[in-house]
């Protein structure tokens, strides 16, 4: 309730203070800031989220967000992009026209890369915007939301020769935007925005490859800059895909929708598949080329085709004369009783532990000198592991294709020798941009197929999907991406065209997480994200596709 001399009540950390009615969530959120240890950058009241310069009329239970949250986070990460643009644009005066692209991360950072007419990269001109940056952050200037008619933005970014936000707009229904303004450069931003520029303090520019990666704190650790370390062999299967995209003239959205307006889906669909598959007999020549491989080992995080790839890979091998068996890793859990817990008490299914890795030495250990092993095969709605006469027995063409999520660990393979391994990591890693400016994560990718597998596979609702996907993304972060670099190969299994599939069979599964929810905020906007998208049909997707292996239809998988 409203109290009668304008005050209202908001609950937060279970405690509970007065404000005016119209107070702003800034003001509100300076009240409540020692309860947290580093700074306040958004709110939640309900299941929605708000920017701290909204105000609030009404009594409320709020949750104020920092780096340490992922919409935080991002928030941190999304203004300081806009920040970025603007100190580019101060320091490079004039009429000379430049381009900068936010591309993917790296490096706990954003790789982006740069054009100018006249203008060149160099660590000098990125030194004069980091410092641009920091007078930028000392003036507080506020980042200005404002609504207007799509139509207007769209003739704005035009104007502003920001043609791929432009063209993003031909395809939005709806009537009106949300653009934001920062010290008089107005953008286009995916999500929200910190109060002002004085949140972001902690950042850095460094020259990179035939770009540059903007540095920020990660949600570990938001006070300080990680080191800079990338994966250098996966920033080159990134920038390959990139590269392709570019040559194919599909870098954006809007791009993809041009060509689903003109009915031209088909040859790219085949056009994406067979440069698929070009790589995947690359790798299987690499393998062929090596006789002592006897254990393809194929690890990637979750929902990036392992299983599909597995098959694909198989069939290439089998070209040059092998005799290919793929074995996958899930069959060698523990049974349902014997898995470790995770610190809620819910069963980890994605640490080591969960795989009896003894059985799983001992029964490759014996297939690799010739003995005939029976292999197990795990029963997931018993939760217990099966025995059901499957018998090998390896002949010298004869290879293992074994697949899971700890492929790349030394500790799952302790007792097998290691010159017998070819060591494959696979991700889904999207080449795609929303626009010049903001990307699309990879793991909003993977989380979007999980859901449509996960439904249609095990009748697991998207709620719940959403709910589990911050656990199977710490399991990630411990289990995979520190064992990237030891792969011999890496392989990228997003395709270009598949998120415009994907829309078709993901939206109504996110639209039946109700309102009051946790998972609410999440699936909406992952709605608000899949609907930029035009849908293609799966018509024209060939029955081996990697995406099959999530909608269904395919060849390998039902």
């Amino acid at each position: 309730m409203k109290d009668s001399d304008g005050k209202i009540t908001v609950r937060a950390y279970g405690t509970a203070k007065q404000f005016d009615r119209g107070a702003s969530l800034g003001e509100i959120a300076r009240q409540f800031q020692e309860y947290e240890q580093y700074p306040i950058l958004l709110a939640r009241t309900g299941s929605r989220l708000r920017e701290l310069g909204r105000s609030l009329r009404d009594d409320s239970d709020v949750t104020f967000l920092t780096m340490r949250d992922k919409a935080g986070h991002d928030t941190y990460a999304r203004s300081l992009v806009l920040m970025m643009l603007k100190a580019f644009t101060n320091v490079i005066r004039g009429e000379e026209e430049i381009h900068i692209w936010v591309r993917f991360a790296v490096s706990q950072g954003l790789f982006c890369t740069f054009s100018g007419e006249q203008m060149q990269l160099s660590q000098e001109l990125l030194d004069q915007v980091k410092a641009e940056m920091g007078r930028l952050v000392d003036m507080k200037i506020p980042f200005e939301k404002r609504s207007v008619s799509t139509s207007y933005a769209r003739k704005l970014f035009q104007k502003s020769r920001m043609y791929d936000k432009a063209k993003l707009f031909r395809y939005r229904i709806t009537s009106r935007t949300n653009v934001y303004s920062f010290a008089g450069y107005t953008d286009y931003n995916y999500g929200y925005m910190v109060k002002d520029s004085s949140y972001l303090r902690i950042f850095d520019l460094r020259l990179y490859k035939d770009g540059f990666v903007l540095m920020m704190p990660t949600m570990q650790e938001p006070d300080r800059l990680p080191e800079f370390s990338p994966v250098e062999k996966l920033f080159e299967v990134q920038n390959d895909s990139r590269r392709w995209g570019e040559m194919m003239h599909i870098d954006t959205v809007g791009d993809l929708n041009d060509l689903v307006a003109q009915g031209k889906t088909k040859e790219l669909i085949l056009a994406q598949e067979a440069y698929q598959e070009k790589r995947i007999a690359e790798i299987a020549q690499m393998i062929a080329d090596q006789p002592g491989k006897r254990l393809v080992m194929v690890a990637g995080p979750s929902s990036s085709s392992k299983t599909t790839f597995s098959h694909r890979l198989s069939i290439q091998l089998s070209v040059h004369g092998l005799t290919p068996h793929p074995v996958p890793m899930d069959d060698y859990f523990k049974n349902r009783e014997d898995t470790p817990r995770d610190e809620k008490g819910n069963y980890d299914f994605e640490c080591l532990e969960a795989i009896d890795v003894d059985l799983f030495n001992k029964d490759m250990t014996g297939l690799l000198e010739g003995e005939d092993v029976q292999l197990p095969s795990f029963n997931f709605k018993t939760g217990q592991r099966e025995y059901k006469g499957d018998h090998l027995q390896l002949g010298d063409r004869d290879i293992l294709v074994i697949e899971g999520i700890h492929g790349l660990d030394d500790r799952l393979t302790v007792s097998l020798p290691k010159e017998s391994m070819f060591r494959i990591y696979i991700s889904a890693l999207t080449q795609l941009n929303i626009d010049e400016h903001n990307r699309i994560p990879t793991t909003d990718g993977r989380l979007i197929r999980r859901i449509i597998r996960d439904q249609r596979t095990r009748g697991t609702s998207a709620k719940n999907t959403i709910a589990m996907w911050d656990s199977v993304r710490r399991g990630e972060e411990n289990y995979i991406f520190p064992f990237q670099e030891s792969a011999d190969v890496m392989f990228n299994s997003a395709l270009i065209y598949e998120l415009a599939v994907l829309k078709i069979y993901a939206e109504p599964m996110l639209f039946a997480v109700g309102e009051d929810d946790p998972e609410y905020t999440e699936a909406k906007r992952l709605l608000k994200f899949l609907d930029y998208f035009l849908p293609i049909p799966a018509d024209d997707i060939p029955k081996n596709s990697l995406v099959r292996e999530f909608i269904g239809g395919g060849t390998f998988l039902a």
